[in-house]
């Protein structure tokens, strides 16, 4: 007994009273791969200090709510030195109480490179907002694919490419938010592109398909880092970042602060708050009578939503439009205006372009949308012609018709020709359209028109006197036939507001509207004249 019990004992296994050394050895490994990826090293944190960066997961405490993130995939490549969690956070918490999925590049890594298994945690993150139908928060601060890996991480089913395809699935099922704190090169700049809202941290994000060494060799173009794909030059040329922030901190707060309009996802409502009064009311002063007069439309905005909650996107692009998600009354909303401060409020190419991406936004989470027009049409011209202002401005317009959120048409002054229908006109079916006195309603303005059709007949009048008596007859002419009161009279508006009155119609209206039903059309898809 006592040799077959010797013969069949295993030299390695535990011995009476102590820890099997394999399960400790697992251990003291994980727990190195725990700490490895648990905060950067001295080097590291040093780099992220010049750079006026945070931690990857001190940025992931400032957003979530204290004590409720739950991480995946923290071994990820734990066996590959130098790796800690491949690269990348991945996970769920709460933001204000509402559950949500991270994906947060650590730039510590490799400058938050993407191996095979960075790719395959990002995809999982992906499938498990589809599956929950959870919000996204993107973190971004990577340099891009690791071509090392880049047979395994590019081209299969599992590969790069599948992140933006379930971002594209993603896109109005669940809010989507990019805190763009550092690079995200090549085809890593679609993360963002394909975000509901992308924050850019001035001085250290970027976005750029080529590199400026790159650009240099392949087009012989010599140009910076910040020319290239810099965050101002996003937020103010190009149009693709919609915010810019001071610092990581400041990013994170304005991505916590855009998701309290948001429902969670398409199916659920928006969150309600308590309702509070403007900061300051609208009186008949605040719209000047005159309609060559510009001022800020930001004054009717802060008068008609509660007091500080105005979000506005895109502030630093296309400024002559407005648009930006307020309360009133505590429930969210959209607000598109004209800005007559800022050339005249016309409409051109890039307007159109902002208007209608936010207008898609308000209409796939189900937030209601005011238009506040000011507007003299669109901008005419051979330079705009050529630049496609007829497929952008139609652009706009077929966001307006699809639209199926309750919608209000405010015209505050002029609504001229297609600039009307680009505001949600009365041919666009709003819940109603509301003017103030100060409005007009017309093809063109009453100069324009004038000399539209009477251009031949003013040249042949040689006195002065008698030409300019002839003018001011056909426009009273003119200004008669587009009275307000023979519009209301006609149906072509529905109400007739002061300005001190306008807030209580509106909140009135947007009630009773809540009832409204969402169906546009039956068919596979629209194509927009994009």
């Amino acid at each position: 007994m006592t040799g077959m019990t010797s013969a069949s004992a295993d030299d390695s296994g535990p011995v009476a009273g102590q820890g099997d050394p394999r399960v400790a050895d697992l251990r003291a490994r994980l727990e190195r791969a725990h700490t490895d990826s648990a905060g950067p090293g001295e080097k590291a944190r040093a780099k992220l200090d010049s750079q006026n960066k945070l931690y990857v997961r001190d940025r992931i405490a400032l957003l979530f709510d204290e004590g409720t993130f739950v991480e995946d995939g923290r071994y990820a490549n734990a066996t590959a030195a130098g790796l800690p969690a491949d690269g990348v956070v991945t996970g769920r918490g709460e933001v204000d109480g509402r559950a949500a999925i991270v994906v947060a590049n650590d730039p510590t890594v490799k400058a938050g490179s993407w191996g095979a298994r960075t790719v395959e945690k990002i995809i999982r993150a992906t499938e498990a907002a589809l599956r929950e139908e959870l919000p996204i928060f993107w973190f971004v601060d990577s340099a891009g694919a690791r071509i090392t890996d880049q047979v395994d991480l590019f081209p299969g089913r599992r590969g790069a490419g599948r992140i933006f395809h379930n971002q594209v699935a993603l896109s109005g099922k669940v809010p989507q938010i990019c805190c763009l704190f550092g690079p995200s090169a090549a085809g890593g700049a679609y993360i963002p592109s394909f975000t509901d809202l992308i924050i850019m941290v001035e001085g250290n994000a970027s976005m750029y398909l080529g590199s400026p060494r790159m650009a240099e060799m392949v087009v012989g173009e010599k140009v910076s880092l910040e020319e290239m794909g810099g965050a101002r030059m996003h937020c103010t040329v190009s149009g693709v970042g919609d915010l810019l922030a001071a610092d990581d901190t400041e990013a994170i707060e304005l991505a916590r602060h855009f998701f309290s309009y948001l429902p969670e996802s398409w199916r659920a409502p928006t969150p309600a708050y308590e309702g509070e009064e403007p900061a300051t009311p609208l009186t008949r002063h605040t719209v000047p009578e005159a309609e060559s007069v510009p001022f800020d439309v930001h004054e009717v905005i802060e008068g008609l939503v509660d007091d500080d909650s105005f979000f506005e996107v895109k502030p630093l692009f296309a400024a002559e439009l407005v648009v930006g998600l307020g309360r009133i009354d505590g429930q969210s909303v959209g607000i598109v205006a004209n800005n007559s401060a800022v050339k005249g409020g016309v409409l051109f190419t890039d307007s159109a372009d902002k208007a209608s991406r936010f207008i898609w936004l308000c209409d796939a989470y189900g937030i209601p949308l005011l238009y506040l027009a000011d507007v003299p049409g669109f901008m005419i011209g051979s330079e705009v012609e050529r630049g496609g202002i007829i497929r952008h401005g139609a652009k706009m317009v077929s966001a307006v018709s699809e639209a199926t959120v309750p919608q209000l048409c405010i015209v505050l002054r002029k609504a001229y020709g297609a600039g009307l229908y680009a505001m949600g006109g009365p041919g666009f079916g709003p819940e109603a359209t509301i003017a103030l006195p100060t409005a007009r309603i017309a093809v063109m303005g009453p100069e324009a028109a004038v000399n539209a059709v009477y251009a031949n007949k003013i040249a042949e009048i040689q006195d002065l006197d008698a030409r300019q008596e002839f003018i001011d007859a056909k426009r009273a002419e003119y200004l008669e036939d587009v009275d307000l009161e023979r519009l209301a009279a006609d149906l072509v508006i529905d109400a007739i507001t002061e300005p001190e009155d306008l807030r209580a119609e509106v909140v009135h209206r947007l009630r009773y509207a809540s009832r409204r039903d969402r169906h546009f059309s039956t068919r596979h898809r629209s194509i927009p004249p994009v």
